[in-house]
């Protein structure tokens, strides 16, 4: 402890210039860092004392006080903007409020009880208060000397972001960027408003600020009103024109269904949406010429289009079709279903063929990165979809026991997956040490975040290989057919697969077994049906 003699005048501290009465020349906090920091000249100041990142603790505090107490790595963009100093009165930042409790004992224990934190309203908000005038916010002309860095909102949501980036990996400089939006944003923010995302886009991106990091933490803390058009409703409204209303909002009710789901009706991906729009926009273009609405076409107007297509376009014209109408009957925008007799016949699949070996060594050769390297095991190796490569997490992988889960099925993990597997994992570890994200492969976005890669990313790094990772897929499953027999059930229960594809990759591997080439060998001699060796394989399997 130190002392001070009674009757000592207060003084100026020589290193902050803090006011108040200390035993010596400088302030308790100055003398500790005399004897824990190096000396040299302030970058601020221009003085030479002790420094902590090449600024004094009188720049410190300056920062600190135009931050409202901002942890170190946001509080060091406002030191370089530091122009004055503001005198203080030593040993006040961190004094307690007397309490207004009852006294305690000279020997008691019990601690005051913290103060609680500012509670951010949530999306379950009983009310909230509505603007007199609903004006757009300009921030673009944000001045940091005029923020309100005291607001209690702002005070808890910059914690509770800090919180957020730690459990997502966050590095140093998207926490930079994360606080500054959020003082950028909410300095000014009462409670109950929210900020809109068309409003702060701009402010942003010319401070070069992420976006989508932003939006992360104001969904996370419930702030974010997102006013922006959905991509799948920008489509609809332009796949949609030129059609007669009355048939649009047939076909827009059906669409929107499809996709999001309803009564009975189970949610499909956005890809089948699109890609049944697409199949009948023609038609429907065609109808609105000659009809108002969808109780107006007849089964003679379904045959007509179904006769105008032929081979697989034609069976897909015909499920288009069922769909929609379907649809309509069920919700009662039509009397009679006109396509509800439809049928096309039989369809008829093409004889899937083998790859040449040779493709298969050049895939392997032009695998050069470690991610895709993982990718075309994957796909080569244990037939897995891109979707579910894409879906695949860590706790899919049992590197000590040599298993690995591919849409539910808990396969053996061979030895060229395995080194794949160790290879990425390491890259992995290597390039983003602190990602917190729980799937297998990652890049630069998702390393941030909890969501898988994109489907884009993954037809990107396989870009420039011989063959596509879907003709692997199919390659390995005809493989698994031709080695160990023409048995469904087999395939069925190593990949997967439903009956009806089983099936069809059975009577595929059957025909080329039973076909001329496989009966006879060019040395004259008998094949065998039930052969177990593909001749020309090299490529590893996997079974369960």
């Amino acid at each position: 402890m130190t002392w001070i003699r009674d009757g000592k005048p207060p003084t100026s501290c020589g290193d902050c210039l803090a006011w108040g009465v200390f035993a010596g020349r400088y302030c308790p906090a100055c003398a500790h860092a005399r004897q824990r920091l190096p000396r040299g000249t302030c970058a601020g100041c221009d003085r030479f004392l002790p420094v902590r990142r090449d600024y004094c603790r009188l720049c410190w505090k300056q920062a600190t006080l135009e931050t409202a107490g901002c942890w170190a790595p946001a509080i060091e963009p406002f030191l370089e903007a530091v122009r004055h100093h503001q005198l203080f009165l030593a040993g006040l930042h961190h004094s307690v409020p007397a309490p207004t409790g009852p006294r305690l004992g000279k020997n008691s224990r019990k601690a005051p009880h913290p103060t609680p934190p500012v509670q951010i309203p949530s999306h379950g908000t009983a009310w909230v208060q509505l603007r007199l005038v609903d004006l757009p916010r300009d921030f673009t002309r944000f001045d940091r000397n005029n923020a309100d860095l005291t607001n209690p909102l702002l005070v808890e949501a910059r914690r509770r972001a800090r919180v957020l980036g730690e459990a997502r990996g966050w590095t140093r400089r998207v926490h930079t960027d994360v606080d500054r939006a959020l003082v950028i944003l909410l300095s000014w923010l009462a409670p109950g408003e929210k900020v809109r995302y068309s409003d702060m886009v701009t402010a942003l991106q010319a401070r070069w600020i992420s976006v989508e990091r932003t939006v992360q933490a104001l969904n996370h803390l419930g702030l974010l009103e997102d006013d922006r058009q959905s991509t799948f409703d920008a489509y609809l409204e332009h796949k949609l024109d030129g059609i007669t209303p009355g048939i649009r909002r047939d076909v827009e009710d059906w669409i929107r269904t499809l996709h999001a789901g309803g009564p009975r009706t189970r949610a499909h991906s956005k890809n089948t949406a699109y890609g049944y729009l697409n199949e009948i926009k023609p038609t429907l273009l065609d109808w609105s010429t000659r009809f108002h609405h969808l109780r107006e076409i007849t089964s003679e107007d379904i045959h007509t289009v179904i006769r105008s297509v032929h081979g697989n376009k034609r069976d897909h014209t015909a499920v288009v079709l069922r769909s929609l109408f379907a649809h309509c009957k069920k919700t009662g925008t039509i009397f009679r279903n006109p396509a509800a007799r439809l049928r096309t016949g039989r369809k008829h699949y093409n004889l899937i063929l083998p790859l040449h070996p040779e493709q298969v060594s050049l895939v392997l050769d032009a695998a050069t990165t470690p991610a895709t390297r993982l990718v075309v095991a994957l796909a080569g190796i244990h037939a897995a979809r891109n979707k579910t490569t894409r879906h695949l997490q860590l706790d899919d992988i049992d590197l000590g026991n040599r298993r690995i889960v591919i849409a539910d099925i808990n396969r053996p993990l061979d030895d060229l997956t395995h080194h794949a597997v160790l290879d990425w994992l390491a890259h992995r570890r290597d390039r983003w040490p602190n990602t917190a994200n729980p799937y297998l492969l990652i890049n630069g976005q998702t390393a941030l975040g909890h969501s898988p890669v994109s489907n884009s990313w993954l037809s990107l790094i396989v870009r420039g290989l011989p063959v596509t990772l879907e003709q692997l897929r199919v390659d390995r499953q005809l493989d698994e057919a031709l080695t160990h027999g023409p048995d469904p059930l087999h395939l069925a229960a190593v990949f997967g697969l439903d009956q009806n594809t089983a099936m069809r990759y059975a009577n595929a591997a059957r025909q080329l077994l039973e076909s001329p080439a496989e009966q006879h060998h060019p040395d004259g001699s008998a094949g065998t049906q039930g052969s177990t060796t593909r001749p020309g394989t090299n490529r590893p399997t996997s079974s369960t």
